[in-house]
């Protein structure tokens, strides 16, 4: 088993690991059938959820974000190591420039909120 500790290294970057685990296939499958449609190549960035595990957010070279989440930062490290056409990054100006969200994105974040005609007054205006 492989031991890391998030604050001791770059979330890119594994620290001492004395062997690597292999990936879920699951995860690996996904995240190649994502980066195959999406112009061949991907960058990553990993953010830990804290007990939900880290989200592998993935920019393919389109523009186009995708995600998937891993159990931890190990195994999400050890997913973006096994496939050579995704690379580690952090949002920086540069990825965050490239960044083009899918048509529907938008509402799909919002949720219910998205579908809503009507809404509540504002609760922050004086009462009359």
């Amino acid at each position: 088993m492989t031991t890391h500790s998030i604050e001791n290294s770059d979330l890119g970057e594994p620290g001492t690991d004395t062997e690597t685990a292999a990936p879920p296939k699951h995860l690996v499958s996904s995240i190649s059938s994502f980066v195959a449609a999406h112009g061949g190549s991907a960058k990553a960035v990993l953010q830990p959820l804290g007990r939900a595990g880290v989200r592998i957010t993935l920019v393919g070279s389109d523009g186009i974000l995708g995600d998937r989440v891993a159990p931890d930062l190990t195994t999400a490290q050890n997913v973006v190591k096994h496939l050579d056409n995704v690379e580690v990054a952090k949002w920086d100006r540069e990825l965050s420039s490239v960044v083009t969200p899918r048509k529907g994105h938008f509402a799909q974040m919002a949720g219910w909120v998205a579908k809503q005609t009507k809404f509540p007054k504002a609760r922050n205006e004086p009462i009359s």
